[in-house]
């Protein structure tokens, strides 16, 4: 294979890698609305444990259709991670998170996902970003820092630790899941790790469910589907292969985007209101990815 080739299937690949990175980002965007509306009439426990119990079950079909080879024991451990990452750890905790706090300011939490990945990504996956990537990273999680800062941690420390541990997990698990990705496969790997969490996740739903379903009202059913088949499971097909693809690093940079677009359906959809201070650092974190973008390479 020549050298041109070699570098026209490099630039392929990373194109690839971004527009699935993107369709994952705008999928993933919906995540905290659409549980905002779920935990206002569902237990949060409840709800982390019925969006990965149902996409579990898709997961399992779709291994059983396309019958794919199990995973390897050394497949296991990374499985795991992802699993506590992606399918308990974020959820759960973000879920815990919006009984305390707005979705619209959970959503800034999210600007600090590109450096956790990143972090994570050289920790599990070896890349090794140059500095201005690493640069522009830091700039644009000091954004969001300080405005929950600026907010002020006192009217809801709970919400805000917890998103922050949220945001700590679910960068663990995309960075392991994308390594993973490699190797078993984007959409392989998370309906492997949603499998692999079922049982447990499954008595959790069953133990937390309602006394009675006849006061949930439709948008919070709503939230419920749009959690369990797109967050949990559509929006990882795109995401790892996008990740794979182009870099963990790289094209994790994308999710710097992910709170405008949150904040534009937390506006529209729940009437939330979206602060100038919200829109400005969701402004700057945007320019901090184009700038990793443009000067990280």
């Amino acid at each position: 294979m020549s050298s041109k080739t070699i570098v026209n299937k490099l630039t392929e690949n990373s194109r690839s890698g971004w527009i699935n990175g993107f369709i994952g980002v705008l999928i993933f965007s919906g995540s905290l609305p659409a549980t905002r509306l779920a935990v206002i009439e569902f237990p949060a426990v409840f709800v982390t444990g019925t969006r990965a119990s149902i996409a579990g079950l898709l997961a399992l079909c779709l291994l059983l259709v396309f019958k794919e080879k199990r995973p390897t024991k050394q497949d296991l451990s990374s499985l795991i991670i992802v699993s506590a990452g992606v399918v308990v750890g974020f959820p759960l905790l973000s879920a815990l998170a919006l009984q305390y706090i707005t979705s619209a300011h959970s959503i800034v939490f999210l600007g600090m996902l590109p450096l956790t990945t990143a972090i994570f990504g050289v920790m599990r996956g070896g890349e090794r970003p140059n500095g201005a990537f690493w640069f522009f990273s830091v700039i644009g999680s000091l954004l969001v820092i300080g405005f929950a800062i600026s907010q002020g941690l006192s009217a809801s420390p709970i919400g805000d630790i917890l998103m922050l541990a949220a945001t700590i997990l679910c960068g663990l698990g995309y960075a392991e899941g994308a390594k993973l990705s490699k190797t078993l496969g984007g959409w392989q790997v998370i309906s492997w790790a949603l499998v692999l969490s079922l049982p447990f996740m499954a008595i959790i739903m069953f133990f937390k469910l309602p006394a009675s379903f006849t006061a949930i009202s439709i948008p919070a059913w709503i939230g419920l589907g749009y959690v369990s088949i797109f967050s949990m499971l559509i929006g990882f097909i795109f995401w790892y292969r996008g990740l794979a693809q182009g870099g963990i690093a790289a094209v994790g940079q994308l999710q710097l985007l992910q709170p405008f677009f949150g904040l534009i359906l937390a506006a529209t959809f729940l009437h939330e209101q979206v602060s100038t201070g919200m829109a400005g650092i969701t402004a700057g974190v945007i320019l901090c990815v184009a700038g990793s973008r443009k000067f990280g390479r």
